[in-house]
């Protein structure tokens, strides 16, 4: 480490560019994935017959860990920071012994369009444990296929309500996320008529359920609800449907590319200037593929921005930078909760002296990471809730307006 490291100080700037052209931007991804991918150890999939490996005649062979991510589509502009996230992790694990005595190999595989195809590429050849940072549309199938025969741990903010026995999630719900939003804006400025829209999946499907029931609490309203179908960058007929509405604030649940897409058309309408943005998942990377006049009363929450100083993230920051030099891939919520899964799968592991996931979910509340970058200072039990963070967009920063529970 360096004594005189300021993470704050450092200039973002991005590694990878977001053309408008998506074919284009997910070639850029595709490519920046592999380079960090070389760095990993890589592992090419062979034979897909077995979905898990023999037990390892001597306790010093490598464990085999699958991260799966959206390496193309509206999702496949977080696959770099996720990469690098878990290439630090594994590199800090190893360092401190790996998991049970073992060195962690890791290995990557995308998750791919829909939830058919996440299942078939999570038959990972020899894979012991999964990482998942994928759409929530693909989990239940990936879940069902590893039949809870090797750990899985989904690490990106979900809508909650998963009751699978074969999941860990250790992201933060949409409970927790909209409640805190909606509370905070709404003593910033006038919450009465919400709009809501999102793409046509599992997390903004399940999440306006939640949405409708927090708004109604807050005393407001829902005046209009409306789905795009993934990838439908049509958005002429939902922004007549806000404007006619006359909402006062949109909370738009589109998933990756598509929320930046949305976002243009939303300002590129004049509705930025009189309309607040209240979304759930936007963060650093998509905020940089929007210019400062596309951002105009845009706000978001989530347990982690790049820009929060805290104790816990400023170290997190020094050894990311340290580790991949000024120009990374943007960290950002999804990036880190990544790194924090590798973590959480550590500890749970060391805990239980056992892969076991009945046994492992018997440390959930219970047993701390050796590392995390969210909360202010010190470790909280793996499974227990982040602090959650508002943040309003100022050109190109996300600048945190209200915290909740810091240490």
């Amino acid at each position: 480490m360096v004594g005189c490291f300021n993470p704050w100080s450092i200039k973002r700037t991005l590694d990878v560019s977001l053309p408008n052209n998506r074919a284009t931007f997910n070639r850029q991804v595709f490519c920046k994935v592999n380079g960090v991918v070389k760095r990993l150890r890589l592992v090419k999939s062979g034979d897909m017959s077995k979905l898990l490996p023999s037990r390892p005649d001597k306790i010093s062979s490598p464990m085999r860990l699958c991260l799966m991510v959206a390496q193309t589509g509206p999702a496949g502009l977080w696959s770099p920071s996720a990469v690098a996230a878990a290439e630090l992790a594994v590199d800090e694990v190893n360092q401190q012994g790996g998991i049970l005595g073992r060195e962690i190999e890791i290995f990557v595989r995308d998750c791919g369009p829909d939830a058919t195809t996440a299942a078939q590429n999570s038959l990972a050849l020899g894979a012991e444990a999964l990482i998942g940072m994928f759409p929530s549309y693909a989990r239940a199938d990936v879940a069902e296929t590893l039949g809870g025969r090797i750990p899985f741990l989904y690490t990106p903010q979900f809508e909650g309500n998963e009751r699978s026995a074969d999941i860990i999630t250790t992201g933060e719900t949409t409970e927790d996320l909209l409640r805190t939003a909606l509370n905070v804006l709404g003593e910033k400025r006038s919450v009465r008529k919400v709009f809501l829209c999102g793409s046509r999946y599992r997390w903004p499907q399940e999440s306006f359920a939640i949405a409708r029931r927090l708004i109604a609490e807050a005393g407001g309203e829902v005046v209009g609800e409306h789905f795009n179908n993934l990838e439908d960058e049509d958005y002429e007929l939902l922004i007549e449907k806000i404007r006619e509405s006359r909402a006062d604030t949109v909370v738009p649940m589109f998933l990756g590319l598509d929320s930046v897409a949305f976002n243009r058309a939303f300002a590129a309408e004049g509705l930025s200037g009189r309309v607040a943005r209240c979304i759930p998942g936007f963060d650093e990377t998509m905020l940089y593929s929007l210019s400062p006049d596309e951002t105009e009363n845009l706000f978001t929450v989530s347990s982690y921005f790049a820009g929060h100083r805290s104790a816990n993230n400023g170290a997190f920051l020094e050894r990311y930078y340290t580790r991949f030099g000024a120009t990374p891939p943007p960290i950002n919520a999804y990036g880190q909760s990544v790194y924090e899964g590798i973590y959480t799968l550590a500890a749970l592991m060391e805990n239980s002296q056992s892969s076991s996931l009945c046994l492992l979910r018997q440390g959930l509340g219970q047993v701390l990471p050796r590392r995390s970058a969210r909360n202010g200072r010190g470790m909280r039990p793996v499974g227990t809730r982040a602090s959650v963070l508002v943040a309003e967009a100022q050109g190109y920063d996300l600048n945190i307006i209200a915290s909740g529970d810091l240490r």
